[in-house]
């Protein structure tokens, strides 16, 4: 009997993200025999006097290349050499760990230019249009 094909076209329900997610894990964990899985790793951002994390850097681990999911600097800190900090800690973590280097995705309004100047290459786009907005997505191999 074929499966059972169930479109959702909005608001799917935890359990379906959480069994498709679960499904493409346990494929590619048989795929890493190669290589360890290495953990996530974040450089937090902290409020000086709350310790509240208010922004920082988010990696993982990406088949022998780190991923920057994340990376925010509360506007009140721009411009005093926090992203640019947070960028060096996550290469420095990235080459202890042996990757081939970092890669990160930024939309247009965001950050291109800041990664560009730290050295990091576009390597793929997606082009904005009616609603879309452009995405870059760049790379900086050690």
């Amino acid at each position: 009997m074929p499966p059972i094909i169930d479109i959702i076209p909005t608001n799917p329900a935890p359990d379906v993200k959480a069994s498709i997610d679960a499904a493409l894990t346990a494929f590619n964990a048989r795929m890493r025999d190669f290589m360890p899985e290495e953990p996530d790793f974040a450089i937090a951002i902290r409020d000086p006097e709350t310790n509240a994390v208010t922004g920082g850097l988010y990696g993982v681990d990406e088949y022998g290349w780190a991923f920057i999911k994340l990376l925010v600097v509360p506007e009140h800190y721009r411009g005093i050499g926090l992203g640019t900090r947070l960028i060096e800690e996550a290469e420095k973590i990235a080459q202890a760990r042996g990757y081939v280097g970092i890669w990160l995705n930024t939309y247009e309004f965001q950050a291109r230019p800041f990664y560009e100047k730290l050295g990091y290459t576009l390597f793929g786009e997606l082009e904005g249009n009616n609603g879309a907005i452009p995405q870059y997505f760049l790379k900086k191999k050690f």
